[in-house]
């Protein structure tokens, strides 16, 4: 491909809303277009990467024996109905109505629509297992779409399903999964974990996810020498209770003008943050829940779904709070308050004399004692485990990362086929319903999380697996001899099958190194001065220099040698 010819619009400036490297340089680098909040175009930088990421992705997918479809974006509500799931999703689910009135979403998965498409294909044992999976597009209306292609409301994603006559069978499915995801990550060459990890609304007894380390991620995974790892959603905190050893005090309700967080209410009491207790409400199928945490601690929201049971479980809205219970937030607490379910988390059940919101404006509860002052319903693990915590294994102080999800394996049994009514029978005459596991991977998110981990001031690092050209040759000007061996060079390479860009553009050599190294490409042939003496230059795109004999078959041979030893994580200054 020549420059003149191919549309890569770079950009000197970063985009005024880019939070991080990736949306700034796959911007500036003219990979993607922002459309609107979390839409993108992606131009033909990006659609590159984007088809080689999707070529390993089905490459591995192939080699375990997976079946390729494609199913609608758009499905009916009744099939969300039918699995319990068209309320409990929540506001992410972009919903819409056709002509007449008959209710559809953008799908933001697919669980229903593949075990619908099944329940009249597969009607024997004899048919199991089977692995469908797609790539397509999917839906979600974030509340916040952000980090560009990272957190986006359209993304590409391959999502695949597999269907079961026994669990041993799935078990087996499910691993072949999580090692052609391990190869995935290799094969790209992220550094990355795989980490135990809740089911979320998708639902299921057993997930593990795939994370990219990167400092700009949103998962925190935790991770122990002994080789557990988890996402700190999923990870039980296993530490021990603490029990205050001091005798009961009288309850006493005391003015607190304007101190709302934990830390505030702790500062003007003059008390350690942990004598707080942290009373948070949440709305869901069922009605409102009172969760109380240490003032120390943050709730796991994931943790307390799981513990209810309930995937639409959502902060109660301060309007809410203030309509229903008469208090602002930040004076909320149990004392006094009737028909609402109380949960606590364990470590509450060894505090003594602690503090909680007044349930009036300005005033707080000090002194307070679980039993004698208010009751509490059920008592569960809801806080978020962190580092320093104990390893739910060994015991030993878990240590944490920031990473970026790409993938998501998760063993769903019979949630959806059981709902559904989707049946196979046995091989006694027996209907049954569908053992089910399934497989997500973000194949737009690998982009941006490459960029995340692989990156520097300059620009993209891209690995060699997935970038949009390997080489890429630059005479220093429109010298008819420099032209003249690009070209012979350009021509040779290309015929040797290699992905090459010669920048024929009539621009300083000082903007085609810029852009070079803003896009990232492994191998830059630089062909300038040196020509006269017999040689050009080749610059590694992780720094490495180096000068090559100008015949086009040293340069080619340098370039596979080059491959073998090019690690993009590997990065020399000069």
């Amino acid at each position: 491909m020549r420059f003149s010819q191919f549309y890569a619009p770079t950009l000197k400036e970063a985009p005024a809303d880019a939070e991080v490297p990736s949306q700034e340089l796959l911007t500036r680098a003219g990979f993607i277009r922002k459309i609107a909040a979390g839409v993108y175009t992606y131009l033909p930088l990006g659609r590159r990467v984007l088809l080689k990421i999707e070529k390993i992705v089905r490459e591995e997918m192939d080699n375990i024996g997976a079946n390729e479809i494609l199913m609608p974006i758009i499905q009916p509500a009744e099939l969300w109905k039918q699995s319990g799931r068209w309320e409990d999703y929540g506001p992410e689910m972009m919903k819409l109505k056709d002509r007449h009135g008959r209710d559809f979403t953008l799908g933001p998965t697919h669980e229903e629509l593949v075990t619908f498409l099944v329940q009249n294909e597969l009607n024997s044992y004899k048919q199991l297992p089977i692995t469908l999976y797609q790539m397509a597009n999917k839906y979600r209306d974030e509340i916040r779409p952000r980090f560009g292609v990272l957190r986006a409301r359209e993304f590409i994603m391959k999502d695949g399903y597999s269907f079961h006559s026994d669990w041993e069978s799935l078990d087996e499915t499910y691993k072949a999964h999580r090692k052609a995801y391990s190869n995935i990550m290799e094969r790209i060459g992220l550094k990355y974990a795989v980490v135990e990890a809740s089911s979320g609304a998708i639902g299921g007894n057993e997930s593990h996810e795939f994370v990219a380390f990167a400092d700009t991620g949103e998962s925190n995974v935790l991770f122990c020498e002994c080789g557990y790892a988890g996402n700190d959603e999923r990870v039980p905190y296993t530490g021990e209770i603490i029990y205050d050893n001091e005798e009961l005090k009288g309850m006493e309700k005391v003015y607190t003008p304007n101190v709302k967080t934990a830390q505030d209410v702790a500062d003007f009491l003059g008390v350690p943050v942990r004598k707080i207790v942290k009373t948070l409400i949440y709305k869901g199928r069922n009605g409102y829940f009172m969760a109380l945490v240490p003032g120390d601690r943050e709730l796991n929201e994931e943790k307390l779904k799981n513990f209810l049971n309930d995937q639409s479980l959502a902060f109660a809205t301060p309007d809410d709070i203030l309509k229903d219970f008469g208090v602002p937030i930040g004076f909320l607490g149990p004392v006094g308050v009737k028909g609402i379910k109380v949960i606590a988390d364990h470590l509450v059940k060894g505090m003594k004399n602690f503090v909680v919101g007044g349930m009036e404006k300005d005033y707080h509860f000090v002194n307070v004692n679980v039993d004698r002052d208010f009751k509490v319903d059920e008592w569960a693990d809801l806080i978020v485990t962190r580092e320093g915590d104990p390893c739910p294994v060994c015991g030993k102080p878990l240590n944490a990362k920031k990473g970026i999800e790409l993938g998501h394996i998760f063993k769903l049994g019979t949630k959806y086929s059981e709902a559904m009514g989707s049946k196979y029978m046995d091989k006694d005459g027996q209907l049954k319903p569908f053992i089910m596991g399934c497989y997500g991977w973000g194949v737009s998110r690998t982009l941006g999380a490459i960029v995340e981990q692989l990156h520097d001031e300059k620009g993209i690092i891209w690995p060699l697996s997935v970038a949009p050209f390997a080489v890429v040759i630059t005479p220093v000007s429109n010298n008819e001899n420099l032209m003249k061996f690009s070209e012979e060079l350009y021509n040779f390479l290309v015929e040797k099958g290699e992905e090459v860009l010669l920048d024929d553009r009539n621009i300083s050599p000082g903007m085609k190194f810029n852009d070079a190294d803003l896009i990232g490409i492994p191998f830059r042939v630089t062909v300038g001065k040196a020509l006269s003496e017999g040689m050009v230059e080749i610059k590694w795109r992780t720094g490495q220099q180096f000068k090559v004999k100008a015949t086009l078959e040293e340069i080619y041979e340098f370039l596979q040698k080059s491959k073998q030893e090019y690690d993009p994580h590997k990065r020399v200054e000069k």
